[in-house]
């Protein structure tokens, strides 16, 4: 790629007014803005925001046996008009052929998209392999929930060309933990999610390499165990990173800012883990496995009450501006929960904004200032590829 770029803005991590030159994929050189019209005016730019947990996009599932490549390239565009560098296309529990087809057509995605070649950097496998129990089972459907399977995870890696890197089970299915460090030492992370596993099953799971709560605070029952449920282990081990939906909806202030406090930023990540209902106009929906209802505030529940949600529809930066909002972290700080712990957790090189470094980066705005609640994407430049947001 020749494209050459020239952008300013103001660097989130210092302030600083800047001049960003790009040609092909680095960033070529930084230079201070000596006369900036008026710096409140500029963008801000951060290392480009990443998400690991992404299902989907305007009536668009990654996981639907109609998925085509065209779907993935419009999902994508999607993503990266709302500021988004990277992700992990999300396939949820489903048949063994559905989940087949979706991997290859990512597979296919990457071969023939120069935009998805860049952004998607692995797949995230949602299941099959969790709890068959109603509650943590959300809204996965029943009749795909299966025993894991060393075979069936080579067919997965076979049809996506190796790129799954990602894989949340549940501990107490049949075979999971016996299969945990085979899956760690081919290199991929294995999460803990939909679960109802004993705090030993838990402790036992991490023991053997599990390294990320999925979307803790949700993918469980409604009424636990005040003493012995999936909360306390996953919160105490310090060998273990969770991600949050922070969306407002999904955690509720007071258990995010418990997080918050118990994990410390070291050891959270934010994902949006947008559904394929995202951006779909407010109304009931039927899929094969549940009918939903997209509400007037953007939440997505199932449908006929108001209490279980059904998947999301917020963007990372929106998860970005209600964390911070809702934790007072630091908007700084906030950031790199979005950007480079996913692609730390995951062995990807970090994003950075710095003369020879890979042009990855997010361009916003926050209103008048860093401190104001709003924020609002400008561009998306990925490796050197820019995707205005307007």
């Amino acid at each position: 790629m020749n494209q050459r770029l020239s952008l300013e803005a103001r660097l989130l991590s210092s302030g600083e007014c800047v001049r960003l030159d790009v040609s092909g994929t680095r960033i070529r050189s930084i230079l201070p803005l000596s006369e900036p019209a008026d710096s409140e005016e500029l963008p801000w730019a951060a290392p480009g925001l990443f998400d690991l947990q992404v299902n989907g996009y305007a009536g668009i599932w990654f996981s639907s046996t109609d998925l085509t490549v065209d779907h993935v390239q419009q999902v994508l565009q999607h993503y990266a008009r709302q500021g988004l560098t990277g992700c992990l296309p999300t396939l949820i529990t489903n048949s063994a052929a559905a989940i087949e087809h979706g991997l290859s057509v990512l597979r296919q995605s990457r071969a023939s998209s120069e935009l998805c070649r860049l952004m998607i950097a692995g797949i995230h496998v949602e299941g099959p392999w969790i709890s068959s129990a109603d509650g943590p089972r959300g809204a996965h459907p029943l009749q795909h929930v299966r025993a894991a399977s060393l075979a069936e995870y080579q067919s997965w890696q076979r049809a996506s060309g190796g790129l799954v890197r990602l894989i949340t089970v549940a501990p107490e299915c049949p075979e999971v933990l016996s299969l945990i460090p085979l899956l760690t030492a081919d290199g991929v992370r294995v999460a803990i999610g939909h679960t109802g596993a004993s705090p030993a099953q838990i402790e036992e799971a991490v023991t053997r390499g599990a390294s990320l709560g999925t979307h803790l605070g949700n993918g469980c029952a409604g009424m636990v165990p005040r003493h012995d449920n999936i909360f306390w282990p996953q919160l105490a081990d310090d060998r273990l990173t969770v991600s949050v939906i922070a969306d407002g909806w999904h955690v509720p202030t007071a258990m995010l800012n418990c997080i918050h406090r118990c994990k410390s930023p070291a050891r959270i990540v934010l994902t949006s883990d947008v559904s394929g209902f995202g951006g779909c106009a407010a109304g009931r929906y039927t899929t094969p496995a549940v009918d939903v209802e997209v509400l007037e505030d953007g939440r997505i529940v199932v449908a006929g009450q108001r209490q279980f949600l059904a998947g999301s529809g917020a963007t990372t930066l929106q998860c970005v501006q209600r964390y911070r909002q809702l934790t007072g972290l630091p908007l700084t700080q906030t950031w790199e929960l979005a950007s480079n712990q996913p692609r730390r957790l995951l062995g990807l090189p970090i994003a950075e904004i710095s003369e020879g470094a890979t042009a990855s980066l997010t361009l916003f705005r926050t209103g008048r200032n860093e401190n104001s609640g709003h924020l609002q994407p400008v561009a998306a430049v990925i490796q050197g590829h820019f995707v205005g947001c307007q």
